[in-house]
């Protein structure tokens, strides 16, 4: 026998599977206590009020029988179903897994054909799904897959084509603690939070849409900086009635989807802000309703309930 030959341990699989009840984890527990054993993994689910709870431990193989015949009776007890299985096995196969990768689906009606699409190209790939979970069911229903065997570009490079050919979302991440760090989300207003572009709303309510637009298509081609087009086109709303603010807030509309991920992000602890080259004056209230508290924007100079064309701040 090599000198560097892998060593094996005498492992015990449990699979407690009933009706969820209050207790039954920590009974469960406390059967095994008496025994020198050790937990090397578990994993519990309850789905619709059924509870199923998988349990390997390491144990010394003369207890194996004891802590069959004391499961036994534990099951009759709680009424569940508790099955085992005792073997040796190679200490890499029970040891956690690195280099994970973790790809989240996710729909606002998640079809069957989704998820078998998701699963065959993980198979295709030569990888190996680990664990499937439910990571959210409101306002989308979001399945996370923990992959082992996967390489993280190719792996999203194939589930992106998956995503479009089934109208789903797939996020591919690596695995590790920063996956569960609060993040920060910045997000852009004009023709990303919103559809349009506030600055062109207003120019449309002042007859000057045309000499605006020409603007920003010369910043967007670099012939002026941010800044210069800014300050050139609120110019041309000199003299605009205040209640066009109010009119413009009544047309703007939202991207689709992006009240839906805001409320997912918030939901899952990560903070949004906005940062934007428009208007408090107009989309304050907006933000105030998407319950955004962090963003920063320009703001129009009023006076005497007209613009003067000029931002302040």
């Amino acid at each position: 026998m090599s000198a560097t030959a892998e060593k094996d341990q005498f492992t015990g699989l449990i699979l407690l599977t009933g009706i969820d009840k209050p207790g039954i984890t920590a009974t469960l527990f406390e059967t095994l206590a008496p025994f020198s054993l050790t937990v090397l993994d578990i994993e519990q689910v309850v789905i619709r009020e059924r509870l199923i709870l998988t349990l390997l431990i390491a144990c010394n193989p003369a207890h194996s029988e004891a802590i069959d015949v004391d499961l036994e009776e534990l099951a009759k007890t709680l009424d569940v179903d508790i099955a085992t299985s005792f073997s040796s096995a190679p200490i890499s196969s029970i040891a956690a897994k690195t280099g994970l990768v973790h790809a989240v689906l996710l729909s606002p009606k998640l079809l069957p054909s989704a998820v078998a699409h998701v699963a065959q190209t993980i198979r295709e790939l030569g990888g190996n799904i680990e664990s499937i979970s439910r990571t959210a069911s409101y306002p989308v229903t979001a399945i996370e897959f923990v992959i082992s065997n996967a390489d993280q570009k190719v792996l999203k490079a194939s589930l992106a084509r998956v995503a479009i050919d089934q109208g789903v979302d797939i996020a591919v991440q690596p695995g590790g603690l920063m996956r569960h760090a609060r993040k920060l989300v910045l997000l852009d207003v004009d023709s990303t939070l919103i559809q349009q572009e506030v600055i062109e709303l207003l120019a449309n309510k002042a007859g000057v849409n045309t000499e605006v637009v020409k603007i920003t298509d010369a910043a967007m081609r670099g012939e002026l900086d941010f800044e210069q087009s800014l300050i050139a086109r609120v110019a041309l709303l000199s003299g605009l009635p205040e209640i066009a603010i109010t009119q413009v807030q009544s047309e703007i509309a939202l991207t689709p989807g992006a009240r839906t991920l805001i409320r997912t992000l918030q939901r899952l602890g990560h903070t949004v802000c906005v940062v934007s080259g428009g208007f408090h004056n107009v989309i304050d209230p907006l933000l105030k309703e998407l319950n955004i508290t962090h963003y920063r924007a320009n703001t129009l100079e009023i006076v005497e309930g007209k613009l003067t064309g000029k931002v302040v701040g």
